[in-house]
């Protein structure tokens, strides 16, 4: 092992193929723990790279994600050659995650970061009604609705972009506010908002129309409001191939159809 591969720590999903390269990638350059790591390398798809990023979190590391899934747009090409070379030259970008604050109808508060998303959905057959409060001034008075949802850049383009959201660039210093299935009003297609903003999310008449909410994969069940803003402090750094960029990969995906 050399000085060069001491820097990395691969790390990979269940999958057949990511094991597999994880034990090729060890065996060729090297391996540390994730403790002595410079650089993390995430072998998966977009979903194991995003709990790679929650792991790392604030602890310097960077991450560098080569796709062994199945969509992998957060997820460099994977190849197993040239690696030191790649990292080397790739280009870092440095995300922060939504903190939310949910209180349930219990009074019990629940806090969580999100890098994608923090969403809100029904979860009866009755639609959810909820009030939007931004900065403090009511928006929204009372959406009805299948779910709303607070998007970061990262995220942009996963449950967002299916509700029909925008995309954003990574380094956007913005937010997109989404609703799922609008009923009323029938024609509000949600708002960008500064990145600064805080959000709060009222549910009314919580009891007869109850709402889960989640960031990422912390879902909190039967909530009665929910608070949500960038985090201040935290932060995670993605490394992207030159060729690839994150901003080239927005870019592209906004000329598909």
């Amino acid at each position: 092992m050399n000085k060069a591969a001491s820097r990395f720590a691969f790390v990979s999903s269940d999958t057949a193929d990511a094991k597999a390269a994880l034990e090729s990638l060890s065996e060729r350059y090297g391996q540390t723990s994730i403790e002595d790591a410079e650089i993390v390398v995430a072998l998966g798809g977009d979903g194991f790279l995003l709990q790679t990023l929650r792991d790392t979190m604030s602890t310097g590391k960077k991450v560098y994600g080569m796709n062994r899934g199945t969509i992998g747009f957060l997820m460099n090409e994977y190849r197993a050659g040239g690696l030191t070379g790649r990292i080397a030259a790739a280009v870092a970008e440095t995300i922060r995650p939504l903190e939310m604050q949910a209180v349930t109808a219990e009074g019990e508060t629940i806090s969580a970061l999100a890098i994608n998303e923090v969403a809100l959905w029904r979860q009866s057959y009755q639609t959810a009604k909820i009030r939007i409060t931004v900065d403090g001034q009511v928006r929204l008075e009372e959406l009805n609705c299948d779910g709303v949802m607070i998007a970061t850049p990262a995220g942009s383009t996963a449950y967002n972009l299916s509700a029909h959201g925008p995309i954003l660039p990574l380094d956007a210093p913005l937010l997109a506010l989404t609703p799922v299935s609008p009923f009323r009003p029938r024609r509000w297609r949600g708002a960008l908002l500064s990145n600064k903003a805080t959000v709060r999310f009222d549910i009314l008449e919580a009891e007869k129309r109850p709402v889960n909410a989640a960031a990422d994969h912390t879902e909190v069940k039967a909530v009665t409001s929910v608070t949500v803003r960038e985090s201040p402090t935290v932060t995670a750094t993605l490394l992207f191939d030159p060729s690839h960029s994150w901003n080239e990969r927005i870019l592209a995906e906004q000329f598909r159809y």
